[in-house]
């Protein structure tokens, strides 16, 4: 049986899919690996690229040229390189990122097949700007040797598990494939690993393997925190995430969609739309219960109406200068 499905996703990647698949080619294993690329309808160079790797390479690269973009930031392309993955396992990866190891797909399949247990297992990633917009940092932060569903829930949003780092059982995902709702939602890692989650632990192996690469044409560049339909879509997943798990970390997700309603308030849509600030705030607050000076500044800034605030303002000044 054919070990491990390379599911990767490319969309206007031309300057760096030679690099990935490069990096794909080097891996030194023990088994048969095949390498799937969904490429969304690139308008540059990508394709030809591809093209030219499975000429080369007929018997270990399959391409799914899809004759439109299926859309959701790549989310609905990775989903058909996974159903026409033949593997016993699933590594994905985006077009732009590449790995760093040539052990990587050796040292997953070692773990998962000596802990049948697992659902998942994942390593150490770095993070890259192409613009050296910010230094190079490390994905995952936190040194454990299993992950479970309640070290993926933060009150804060947890990211630590690179794209490109992941490895699953196909057929634990063919029984349990994504709900409908995630279907809704323009991240599909984030919930995918907390279904994952939720049905057994996730091994980690601590090296870094791979590098999750941004810029400026990559999907991480769509999620726009001054953006409404990011910050909505968000709170609709946390919501959905709460709900599929039954509210059991209720406190935590509450706390999480509240600053997704905090960011609405300096959104480009509505940072000068006194109304729907109102309503904003007034969810921040019910779900974060904020205390001291955060709630002062969010009544003062967000839920006073501005011409209260400019008469207290008039008659402040007034009975100052009469106080001189």
């Amino acid at each position: 049986m054919l070990k491990v499905s390379v599911c990767v996703v490319t969309y206007n990647h031309e300057k760096f899919v030679a690099k990935m698949l490069e990096s794909i080619l080097m891996q030194q294993t023990t088994f048969d690996f095949e390498i799937i690329v969904g490429d969304d309808l690139s308008k540059d160079g990508t394709r030809s690229i591809l093209q030219a790797y499975q000429k080369q390479y007929p018997d270990k690269i399959r391409l799914l040229l899809h004759d439109k973009n299926l859309g959701l930031n790549g989310k609905f392309n990775a989903l058909a390189t996974f159903a026409a993955a033949k593997g016993e396992y699933i590594a994905q990866f985006d077009g732009d990122d590449y790995l760093t190891s040539p052990h990587k797909l050796q040292r997953q399949v070692e773990m998962l097949d000596a802990n049948p247990h697992y659902t998942a297992s994942f390593h150490n990633a770095e993070v890259i700007y192409d613009d050296n917009a910010a230094p190079p940092y490390l994905v995952n932060w936190i040194k454990k040797p299993e992950f479970y569903v309640e070290d993926l829930i933060g009150e804060d949003e947890l990211c630590f598990i690179a794209t490109s780092s992941l490895m699953f059982r196909r057929e634990d995902f063919a029984k349990h494939p994504d709900p409908e709702w995630t279907n809704l939602s323009t991240s599909g890692d984030i919930p995918r690993n907390i279904m994952l989650a939720k049905r057994g632990p996730i091994g980690y192996i601590d090296e870094v393997m791979s590098v999750y690469r941004k810029n400026r044409g990559g999907a991480s560049f769509a999620d726009n925190h001054y953006g409404a339909d990011f910050l909505f879509n968000r709170i609709q997943m946390y919501s959905n995430i709460n709900k599929e798990l039954n509210y059991e970390y209720d406190d935590r997700l509450k706390k999480n969609i509240a600053t997704y309603y905090y960011k609405l308030l300096f959104s480009r849509e509505y940072k000068d739309r006194y109304w729907p600030k109102l309503k904003f705030a007034l969810k921040y607050l019910k779900l974060a219960q904020p205390e001291g000076d955060t709630r002062k500044a969010v009544l003062r800034d967000h839920i006073i109406p501005p011409i209260l605030m400019r008469i207290y303002s008039y008659f402040a000044i007034g009975m100052y200068q009469l106080r001189k």
